[in-house]
């Protein structure tokens, strides 16, 4: 029982940090725009973020052009002893381009200060693993790492489980990034 009211605490502190974390006029400003609005700057982003990994990655594109879809998240994660973030992606079924606007959460404990924003790219094998991850969502468990750069291609090559991740900062694709304790669920209101 002890442990339940420390993990609670933990995390009503860490959504606490969060929210008082993010800069109120981006909050505003979010909070304002239409849906319509909102899906056309999810839609811009993940477009964006698709064309920089496929520029610094030919085997991500090479992957994509033999995917049934694909997903884009753009998060903001902030540390303090205790990390935290969030962020909003849109899921795409390539041969229909059927789009599901989804959101992702994490939380976590462990050394690091500051905030750090990135994109997750995931590129689905098939069918099943795109539905599942759309329909059921998604959480990335302990071991769940997201691929890129030289020394990962070499370790991995290609699919895993159906699903090939990449993480993307300003500087550019992470090697191995942790994206563990990360969930993915639809976002009801943007599906309307």
């Amino acid at each position: 029982m002890r442990n339940m009211l420390t993990c609670a605490t933990i995390l009503i502190a860490v959504i606490a940090v969060v929210l008082s974390s993010v800069p109120a006029a981006a909050e505003e400003d979010w909070k304002d725009m239409k849906q319509e609005s909102k899906r056309m700057k999810i839609d811009e982003t993940a477009d964006d973020a698709l064309k920089t990994l496929f520029a610094e990655d030919a085997k991500a594109k090479m992957l994509y052009e033999n995917s049934y879809g694909w997903a884009v998240f753009d998060n903001l994660k902030l540390a303090f002893g205790f990390s935290g973030g969030g962020g909003n992606g849109v899921a795409v079924a390539k041969e229909s381009g059927a789009r599901t606007y989804m959101k992702m959460g994490t939380a976590g404990v462990g050394f690091g200060l500051g905030a750090n924003k990135y994109q997750i790219v995931f590129i689905f094998q098939d069918s099943q693993t795109f539905e599942n991850f759309v329909d059921k969502g998604w959480q990335a468990d302990a071991g769940a790492t997201a691929s890129a750069g030289t020394d990962a291609a070499e370790v991995k090559t290609g699919f895993v489980n159906g699903i090939a991740i990449y993480q993307m900062t300003e500087k550019g694709l992470m090697a191995l990034a942790d994206i563990a304790g990360t969930k993915y669920w639809k976002n009801d209101k943007l599906n309307q």
